[in-house]
């Protein structure tokens, strides 16, 4: 699978536009047999390879030369594969349209769906909008009496009535109706997303045209304002409390005070030190009144409002919230986000909000498309027979329906039979009692995969970047076939083959100098330098070193195989001294005075000591394995490619790499 992998990457040859002329992009580079490699061919393979079309002009001749053998001998295999007639061999053709489904799926919902609908939250969120609405609940069985409210009110304000009057008279936002059905700025991806189309499609100081419903009730919608968004702004401020020091309400006082300070600010004083000295924030205070960045609707309304009006260091007059009297200075404004930068997070925003929404619409236009319909006789037939049944494939009267057809699309038929066993993927809908409900979203959950990979299977035709996906997966099939036809099945491995390769090849295989040693350690010098007195009395290595504190190494008696001397710098004891340590003892029994090491100190006892030398073939087999396999591979390869020279005589005009990526004048 890793080997099929590598060579679906190399193969996979997506096609970049070319700024240069047709002249130009006729230049053939190379020939074999009857075919040729051109220009145009060549630079959009060798931008892919390396990346982009900017980083291929910069690269060296010598580089393009490479490539360019690599790519010739990849065209005249992909020639073999079709000569070997691949492209009429059901295995590989089954493993192709497999894959087609499944990426074409993926592929489907990422390319048409999420991508151009980030992208256009992404031009709506430039903008943004203050609107109203006048809601009417719905629930508790008074759809219908709310709906006609709703478009009593709208016949109404159509007649001329005030919107504002009638929201406040009649909508039952509670938040909204006391300010005229005012809902201040909102962008999109903040609300319910046939809320935000309404809005979107509504002009400035028009009503949209129709009575909308949503989840939340009846909504009759006003847009008052559109301007262009900023995205955060970040503002200073000074406040005066309404109270007095004692505690008391007095908003005449803190008037003054504050119309006091603004007439400062007016007259050129800083506004970081007015701050620092007179405002009664403490969260901002400390910073000169600094509040930051902010976005809309962060901060209350009255705030807000006089905030995002302001351009940069210009000072308000005097705004007025519950928390007091305030002096605002706008410091900075953050500007609208490259669509790079924004795009993680609008498409959180957009599967928050819509994702499921603007799928369903896109599988009812794909359904449309291939002519889905639903047997109403087969959905009536299955509910008068699943009185208390579970849906699972497990019916008790499938047997009786499960021929018959539940659903067509693209002149193909989906049976009752094929539906049940499908409906087990769907943890929404198995096994759950059978109802008309459960039934018919279980059909549609079902009817997504076969309109999908439908729709998969035919994207070929309409998108260019797909059709050179599935190319660039089919020519990688076909050079796996020729490697396993011309190199892998040919590779034979038996002991007469590597003892022979190893005796040609064994100064490749040699264990370095290596020690085996056992270590008792403590995290203390006084602890360690006990054992070492007791050592020296007599007392025996293998006694004590069932006190050693490595928790890893308490079980194995302390002991460290046999290894390199010098350890790789990967290792886990690369800071330690250990293994130096065990191998500068003469002979094994040998231990040494307390050394200090990484996180406390130990002492080592000589196990055992192998210098340097030849690994025999046993203990070199693996490696010569390894080894004698890769040398096969690469002497198949190159007779592969000589036979393949030898048929198509290939021609390489290198001169003319010179002009590659070059823009004619």
């Amino acid at each position: 699978m890793i080997l099929r992998t590598i060579y679906l990457f190399i193969t996979g040859f997506a096609v970049l536009l070319s700024s240069c002329t047709s002249e130009h992009s006729k230049i053939v580079l190379a020939e074999y047999g009857d075919y040729n490699i051109t220009m145009t061919e060549f630079e959009k393979a060798y931008a892919k390879n390396v990346g982009n079309y900017e980083k291929a002009k910069e690269d060296s001749l010598n580089k393009k030369k490479n490539f360019l053998d690599l790519y010739l001998n990849f065209k005249m295999k992909l020639r073999d594969a079709l000569v070997r007639n691949y492209d009429s061999d059901s295995l590989l053709l089954a493993e192709h349209t497999d894959y087609k489904e499944k990426v074409g799926v993926t592929y489907l919902l990422e390319k048409k769906l999420v991508e151009p609908s980030v992208k256009e939250l992404y031009e709506r969120r430039k903008w943004e909008y203050r609107a109203s609405h006048i809601m009417l609940r719905t629930g508790q069985g008074n759809d219908e009496e709310a709906r006609k409210l709703a478009e009593s009110i709208f016949d109404s304000i159509k007649a001329g009535a005030s919107f504002e009057e009638m929201a406040m008279k009649h909508s039952q936002d509670q938040f909204s109706a006391p300010m005229g059905g005012d809902l201040f700025y909102i962008t999109a991806g903040l609300l319910p997303i046939e809320f935000e189309d309404a809005v979107y499609k509504t002009e400035q100081g028009q009503i949209n045209p129709e009575v909308l419903q949503t989840k939340f009730g009846y909504h009759i919608i006003k847009v008052t304002e559109k301007q262009e968004r900023i995205p955060a702004i970040q503002a200073s401020h000074i406040l005066i409390d309404f109270k007095n020091e004692a505690g008391e309400l007095d908003t005449v006082a803190a008037k003054e005070e504050v119309d006091s300070i603004l007439a400062l600010v007016r007259g050129g004083e800083d506004f970081l030190k007015l701050a620092s000295e007179f405002s009664e924030d403490p969260g901002s205070q400390v910073k000169g009144g600094d509040l930051g960045f902010f976005e809309r609707r962060m901060m209350v309304k009255e705030f807000d409002e006089a905030a995002f009006n302001l351009d940069t260091n210009q000072v308000s007059d005097v705004v007025k919230t519950n928390f007091g009297f305030h002096i605002i200075k706008l410091t900075g404004k953050r500007p609208y986000p490259s669509y790079e930068e924004g795009r993680d997070n609008l498409k959180k925003m957009f599967e928050r909000q819509s994702y499921q929404i603007k799928r369903e619409e896109f599988i009812n236009n794909i359904g449309t498309k291939y002519n889905y319909q639903v047997n109403e006789e087969t959905v009536n037939y299955i509910l008068a027979n699943s009185d208390s049944v579970k849906l699972d494939s497990e019916h008790p009267k499938l047997q009786e329906f499960k021929d018959k057809t539940l659903f067509t699309y693209a002149n193909k038929s989906v049976t009752a039979g094929e539906f049940f066993e499908k409906a087990a993927d769907k943890k929404d809908y198995h096994k759950k009692i059978i109802n008309e409900d459960i039934l018919r979203g279980a059909v549609k959950a079902v009817r997504e995969d076969y309109l999908l990979k439908e729709e998969a299977l035919n994207l070929e035709k309409t998108d260019i970047e797909f059709a050179e996906l599935m190319d660039d997966y089919k020519n990688g099939i076909f050079i796996f076939k020729l490697q396993e036809e011309e190199v892998w099945n040919k590779i034979k491995i038996d002991s007469s083959k590597l003892n022979q390769y190893y005796f040609s090849t064994k100064e490749n295989y040699k264990f370095p100098d290596r020690v085996s040693f056992a270590e008792i350690f403590s995290a203390k010098d006084s602890v360690i330098n006990s054992y070492y007195e007791q050592l020296q009395a007599g007392v025996s290595f293998d006694s004590l070193v069932s006190h050693t504190e490595r928790p890893a190494m308490k079980d194995k008696g302390g002991v460290y195989p046999l290894d390199d001397v010098k350890k790789p710098a990967d290792d886990v004891i690369k800071k330690s001294p250990l293994y130096e340590e065990a191998n500068k003892l003469e002979k094994p029994g040998d231990y040494s005075k307390p050394i200090k090491v990484t996180g406390g100190f130990a002492i080592v006892k000589l196990i055992e000591k192998d210098t340097a030398r030849l690994k025999t073939f046993e203990e070199a087999r693996a490696e010569v394995a390894g080894a004698f396999q890769e040398s096969e591979n690469k002497r198949l390869e190159n007779d592969y490619l000589e036979r393949l020279n030898r048929r198509y005589e290939p021609v390489v005009y290198y001169s003319d790499l010179e002009k590659a990526f070059v823009e004619e004048k």
